[in-house]
């Protein structure tokens, strides 16, 4: 229930946005356009969001082949977690990192890439698969998902309104569509930070009691977090509205890649982790 009324807030707040900004864009005509888009879209964001982004990654199944030992492994520790065993699917991408999606536990799926698989041991692979259990147990994945697919169609409208700003007389007027430009994705970034933070401290813990081995996950944050910085993830630099999703932020390239820093910091989740495990 929690996690159901995160993500009505979430929808409410994104669906006042694009009023605000069709109404700067249209009048009053252009706010009701607005929401009607808004109803549209959280309808279609709530049933669909997850499988876009799977698509967004080109993730596919995993399989024995691609990926060995690592549907034994996600089974195992969603029993220790009390879930349903989710879908895994695996990116082919050389950066190290993880993600879970879904609009509830029974309609979950953990998505790895192909350079976590190969630059982890399994029992760090361990504790980040117990920390995107952790997100589905928490019911946090339905906000991130939802999170992803309306702030990145954020983004894209105060683009357009770039070009095709007006205002309630009809006219065009550039400076408004440039502030739209320049709020639309600030606003998308500060409701991604606010929902990130406290959540990623959250699956962290109870990641390490699924997995029952905190060192583990501590261990995949710091060798993740060190190839994050030196392995490009361009799907994700395209799509920087995602990057909350992962276990570690993705995004290095750019600068506005700044606006969407949405994880705690790395060496502070590593401590916690270790004074969990008596080793801090």
């Amino acid at each position: 229930m929690k996690g159901f009324s995160r993500t009505f807030l979430l929808m409410a707040a994104m669906t006042a946005l694009f009023m605000g900004i069709g109404l700067l864009v249209g009048g009053r005509a252009g706010a009701m356009i607005a929401f009607g888009l808004a109803a549209v879209m959280n309808l279609f964001a709530y049933w669909n969001s997850d499988r876009m982004v799977l698509a967004m990654y080109k993730a596919q199944p995993a399989s024995e082949a691609l990926s060995p030992g690592l549907l034994a492994l996600v089974a195992q520790l969603a029993g220790n977690a009390g879930l349903p065993t989710p879908k895994t699917y695996v990116i082919v991408n050389d950066q190290p990192n993880a993600f879970a999606t879904g609009r509830n536990p029974e309609n979950a799926a953990v998505a790895v890439t192909t350079g976590l698989m190969q630059r982890l041991t399994m029992a760090e692979i361990a504790g980040v698969i117990a920390h995107e259990l952790a997100h589905i147990k928490n019911r946090d994945t339905l906000t991130m998902t939802i999170t992803a697919t309306l702030a990145g169609a954020i983004g894209m409208l105060g683009n357009m309104a770039m070009f095709f700003g007006g205002g309630q007389d009809g006219r065009r007027h550039p400076l408004v569509g440039l502030v739209i430009m320049i709020f639309a994705p600030l606003a998308a970034a500060l409701v991604q930070m606010a929902i990130s933070r406290s959540r990623e401290y959250e699956a962290d813990r109870v990641g390490a009691e699924i997995c029952g081995r905190p060192h583990w996950l501590a261990d995949a944050l710091e060798k993740i977090a060190g190839n994050a910085h030196a392995i490009d993830n361009h799907t994700a630099e395209r799509n920087p509205a995602t990057a909350h999703m992962f276990i570690i932020n993705p995004l290095h390239l750019h600068a506005v890649d700044g606006l969407f820093a949405t994880h705690p910091s790395t060496v502070e989740r590593v401590r916690r982790l270790r004074a969990m495990a008596g080793n801090g």
